[in-house]
């Protein structure tokens, strides 16, 4: 199976090492000095106390891949429509597309089987270029769990989780998500098949249209921001919103909303990644994660006035920051 991972940070990056040890035919997609310090030295994994190196092929040129059986997109969502032409080298016929990304991604009304069958989402993919140049029929849907980081260029670390579900948007359980649910397995990670990627992706949403944009807004961690009265309330408020939306799709929530925004406070002094990127001076993640809940809500005619509030303000605070 030949893949390539398309933005080799450091998720991507995780994924290169193990699956690259556990015998795939990796490529990478990189640059910078990220990309220079790989082709010198391989790339490195700090994980459980060890230090594991791989050597997959590394490229800031995707022509020169050739055409790919699986492409996994792990960059940030809003970057993924500045290289949509540069991808279509590693397109072929059979090509399947992981979404390893947070948020909404550009094929969740392909085969949803509802009266917004076939919906683009401007917030997520303006123009519906994904849907178009990518191709929703290409699609498994992928959940990230884990958390890494890049510790210096070419060298990850790894903080915690190894969890990726995976799913086809029809729910089907074809050989193809199958067999890359195999291939994850032999690499050391646990990717179970689901017959209904949705319910995972919105679980995963829930927490990450509250949390983040509410932590970069106050630079509060996950601890202080579930245990303070107040930000508790505006987070709870923000994710019955979001569930309501999400339950006239027919997604289904495993736990209730104050056994998630819980789970939020165990997690610790984290900061989430939309304050983590703020304070580093990157774009952050508001459309995939926020917008986007507010596109689908007005898709299902149901008010979001805390989401309202908060997405004007956490905007506002990217735009004061040259970030939006």
């Amino acid at each position: 199976m030949k893949i390539c991972i398309y933005g080799a940070g450091a998720i991507g990056g995780y994924l290169g090492v193990q699956l690259a040890l556990a015998g795939a035919d990796v490529s990478l997609v990189a640059r910078g000095a990220h990309l220079a310090a790989m082709k010198a030295d391989g790339l490195k994994l700090l994980i459980d106390g060890e230090e594991r190196v791989a050597y997959p092929r590394c490229t800031d040129n995707p022509a020169e891949l050739g055409v790919q059986d699986v492409v996994i997109i792990c960059l940030k969502a809003h970057s993924i429509a500045g290289v949509i032409d540069a991808m279509q080298p590693l397109l072929g016929p059979k090509t399947r597309i992981v979404t390893a990304v947070n948020g909404i991604p550009y094929w969740y009304f392909y085969k949803h089987g509802n009266a917004c069958e076939g919906a683009r989402l401007e917030s997520i993919d303006p123009g519906g270029r994904q849907w178009k140049e990518l191709g929703p029929e290409r699609a498994i849907g992928c959940v990230v769990y884990p958390a890494t980081e890049i510790e210096a260029p070419g060298v990850i670390r790894h903080i915690y989780g190894d969890r990726f579900p995976l799913g086809e948007p029809s729910g089907e359980i074809t050989e193809d998500v199958q067999a890359l649910s195999a291939l994850f397995e032999k690499a050391g990670l646990k990717a179970p098949v689901l017959e209904n990627i949705r319910d995972e992706i919105w679980l995963k949403l829930w927490g990450n249209v509250s949390f983040n944009p509410i932590s970069a807004l106050t630079h509060a961690t996950l601890d202080v921001l579930c245990s303070d009265p107040g930000t508790r309330a505006v987070t709870r408020s923000m994710m019955v919103e979001a569930q309501q939306i999400a339950e006239t799709f027919g997604v289904k929530f495993r736990v209730d909303v104050d056994r998630r925004i819980e789970g939020g406070r165990k997690v610790g002094a984290h900061k989430t990644s939309m304050l983590q990127d703020l304070e580093r001076g990157r774009p952050m993640e508001i459309d995939p994660l926020v917008t986007v809940v507010q596109e689908m809500g007005k898709l299902t005619k149901m008010p979001t006035p805390s989401i309202d509030t908060v997405l004007a303000l956490v905007v506002q605070r990217a735009n004061v920051a040259g970030l939006y």
